[in-house]
């Protein structure tokens, strides 16, 4: 073994270098354990990078995870790191047609400004007091539950008394979302902006019997305590550089361009097998933390895999020279793209578009969201960008299944591609393509990924961002103490898979160290 290889035995090696995997290696390191990061690709980070994407475009966009809103501070503050997130002053804009003219629904800027906005499109009080108490209802759940996902599993019963409010129970644990959104609001578009929530990464009715609409809703809004989604300062590379940091500084080693194929354990000891360049080696650990999918994890361990995951989003990059000016003149496009603008995303919409969706055709109205990073935070573009006017756009698009491209990937992305920017353009008074910047070689500055794509990319089963469908983040017969648990006793998966994974959180990277530090042996 070369002096650059990994040394033979280690406490914990933890197998994939995105950010859950940092997390894990940041907090054993710290706490004096010999710790090796495997990872696949050339460089950290996973899905929480960033990349210049365009060439010759001194443009760093987060490339594939964009927003961070469950990551705990408690995290940033126990590993040092040098990472913070900015706020953004406007929540969303949702543009549509009503009565032959255009308007939309602007939220944020203040109560009074939201409250005026609410009256403009809908005529009356009655939705925006609606509005004002759902959220004051899921806010004080977001208060009461996001402390616990760095805390051991609560059972169902302990959490529901945390909780304490029956009906938010209800609302939220028990009854698709769909009935709790019908029941309290009556306009199709303030319904709509209310449930995309519910679809991020998500294929699923607002009805759907699984609920699976409502475990994506519940991680949507408890965030931070507050469900406030915030942008990455530096964008998303920033914070896996300074986990990366992190755990470098503690003395953890990170190998890339190391795969690991293969773990064999007795749930004592166990042999990481992992592939590189130049052949295969074997590293020796007490315990091993999988950064990866259950369907990888299964894989490697020789067991039974669990079902098949799907993934169900588009996501689009782009470099623009201006903002485009928008049909809705009572707006500004600066604050409109600031926050979340929701595209087709009405309530019957999002409704039409998961059936067509469903019945194996591409929806013909594509509903999709999109923010401007470099609005709240410059610093990803270059100064001569900056002075420029240059401007990105971060587009992630809804209710498009792995299915749907298995025909012809490429043919399927740009098919989707064109018809999700129609859907925008119908609400511009100028072209997307008029605002596109050029790369280096004379190429609109605009990518997009399929779930096929993420699959290729970043090993992600089926495309999908959070491994497989979220779950509760309590405790049952399929569980152990800290949700991370295997088979194998010294085997812990810490990827968004795990029991309160998904999203850039590293919480599922907290809790797996948790468990081997409680365990008392490194």
């Amino acid at each position: 073994m070369s002096p650059h290889e990994p040394h033979p035995t280690y406490d914990a090696v933890i197998v994939g270098g995105g950010h859950n995997g940092l997390v894990a290696a940041g907090y054993l390191a710290r706490a004096g354990r010999s710790v090796l990061v495997l990872e696949r690709l050339d460089h950290t980070g996973g899905a929480a990078v960033s990349t210049r994407p365009f060439a010759g475009v001194d443009a760093r966009l987060s490339r594939y995870s964009y927003l961070v809103s469950l990551l705990p501070e408690k995290i940033v503050r126990d590993l040092g790191l040098r990472f913070r997130v900015q706020g953004r002053t406007i929540s969303s804009y949702t543009p549509v047609e009503r009565d032959g003219r255009p308007t939309g629904l602007l939220v944020g800027g203040g109560e009074e400004r939201t409250r005026d906005a609410f009256a403009r499109l809908t005529g009356g009080e009655r939705e925006y007091a609606a509005w004002r108490r759902f959220y004051g209802m899921t806010g004080e759940v977001a208060r009461r539950i996001f402390p616990t996902l760095t805390e051991p599993l609560p059972s169902r019963d302990a959490l529901r008394r945390r909780v304490d409010d029956d009906e938010a129970w209800r609302v939220l644990f028990e009854e698709p979302i769909g009935v709790a959104v019908e029941e309290r609001f009556a306009d199709d578009l303030v319904r709509g902006v209310v449930l995309t929530d519910a679809l991020i990464g998500t294929f699923a009715d607002a009805h759907d019997p699984s609920l699976k609409q409502n475990r994506c809703f519940l991680y949507h809004v408890i965030g931070g305590g507050t469900g406030a989604w915030d942008v990455p300062v530096g964008g998303m590379g920033a914070l896996t550089d300074a986990l990366a940091a992190a755990a470098r500084d503690a003395g953890a080693v990170i190998a890339t361009g190391h795969e690991a194929v293969r773990i064999a354990t007795d749930g004592r000891t166990a042999e990481v097998t992992y592939r590189t360049a130049d052949g295969e080696g074997v590293v020796s650990a007490r315990h091993v933390l999988v950064n990866a999918a259950p369907q990888t994890l299964a894989e490697l361990t020789g067991d039974t895999p669990p079902g098949p995951a799907e993934g169900a989003q588009l996501k689009v990059n782009m470099l623009l020279t201006r903002l485009p000016r928008l049909r809705d003149t009572a707006v500004d496009p600066r604050e409109a793209f600031a926050g979340t603008f929701h595209i087709a995303e009405g309530y019957r919409q999002l409704a039409a578009a998961h059936a067509q969706a469903a019945a194996g055709e591409l929806p013909t109205a594509p509903p999709s969201e999109i923010y401007c990073h470099s609005l709240t935070d410059p610093s990803i573009l270059g100064a001569d960008l900056v002075e420029r006017g240059y401007q990105t756009l971060t587009l992630f698009g809804l209710h498009t299944p792995a299915r749907l491209f298995e025909r012809d990937n490429d043919a399927v992305r740009e098919e989707l591609l064109k018809a999700t920017l129609a859907q925008l353009d119908a609400h511009l008074a100028e072209p997307l393509a008029d605002c596109l910047a050029l790369d280096a070689d004379g190429r609109p500055c605009i990518e997009a990924r399929t779930p096929l794509d993420l699959e290729r990319d970043l090993g992600l089963p089926g495309g999908n961002i959070f491994h497989r469908d979220l779950s509760w983040p309590y405790a049952d017969e399929s569980t152990g103490r800290w949700g991370v648990e295997t088979p194998h006793a010294n085997v812990l998966l810490c990827g968004a898979g795990a029991v309160r994974g998904g999203g850039v959180s590293g919480v599922p990277g907290h809790n797996a160290a948790m468990a081997v530090l409680e365990a008392g042996q490194g």
